[in-house]
């Protein structure tokens, strides 16, 4: 029998994790997070994860440097981070995206 769960996550409720993230619907396969209002600030060192991330940048700008290559990223603009890759963002200006990941960040302290 499928599995015919629906799960639904009022972001206004939502857990934060240790970057800002927000953490939004998940399920077994995927997970979705929201960057809000991230502001411009200090450069971070670059991270892999052990999951893939796709996004969907809502407003603001903001740079993707990934394995030597940098991407501008603005309203509308959507990215992929495979899995892996060695990557940061630099924040130009108020920064909103929506981002999903898999299999999810949170799961196994995966974010962190």
């Amino acid at each position: 029998m499928p599995d015919t769960t629906i799960t639904k996550v009022d972001s206004r409720f939502s857990p934060h994790g240790p970057e800002g993230q927000k953490y939004l619907a998940s399920g077994t396969h995927v997970a979705m997070r929201l960057w809000e209002n991230e502001q411009p600030g200090e450069q971070k060192e670059a991270v892999s994860r052990p999951y893939e991330t796709v996004g969907f940048v809502i407003s603001g700008r903001a740079e993707l440097h990934l394995e030597g290559q940098m991407v501008l990223l603005e309203p509308g603009n959507s990215w992929v981070v495979p899995k892996g890759a060695s990557h940061r963002y630099r924040v130009l200006e108020p920064f909103t995206a929506v981002e999903a990941t898999t299999p999810p960040a949170h799961a196994h302290h995966r974010d962190e």
